[in-house]
């Protein structure tokens, strides 16, 4: 069981964090984590994967939070260099989801991630 004292975890708060506050505020204005301005730099690839394994929910209309959670994760789980395990990146989103989201945060952020796990993580590992 991971605490909220990891060093890990504590980072992908503080990326959370900058990332929902460039939900609100010019990107230059914001005081970014290493990995959200990494998250920040594949923004545009991301998402695109969100217009695509979110279809129902145009990006204008998740909840600013949500956003902020699922562009770090999916960096995390394509686009980073040094990949951790899929379920441990799925479970720190959740985690986060459930501290700083709505009730329904959670579900929304498990299914969508899900879904690009099984489509975009799994042929990769194939190839």
């Amino acid at each position: 069981m991971k605490l909220k004292s990891d060093p890990r975890h504590i980072a992908r708060v503080a990326a959370v964090k900058s990332l929902f506050a460039t939900s609100f505020q010019s990107s230059r204005q914001v005081k970014k984590s290493l990995l959200a301005r990494q998250a920040l730099t594949n923004r545009t690839k991301i998402d695109r994967l969100l217009k695509k394994y979110a279809p129902a929910w145009p990006i204008g209309q998740i909840a600013p939070i949500d956003l902020a959670i699922l562009r770090l994760a999916i960096y995390e789980l394509l686009f980073k260099t040094e990949k951790e395990p899929y379920k441990v990146v799925i479970d720190e989103a959740i985690e986060v989801a459930k501290e700083f989201g709505s009730a329904r945060s959670a579900s929304f952020i498990n299914g969508v991630l899900g879904s690009i796990i099984k489509s975009e993580v799994e042929s990769q590992d194939d190839s």
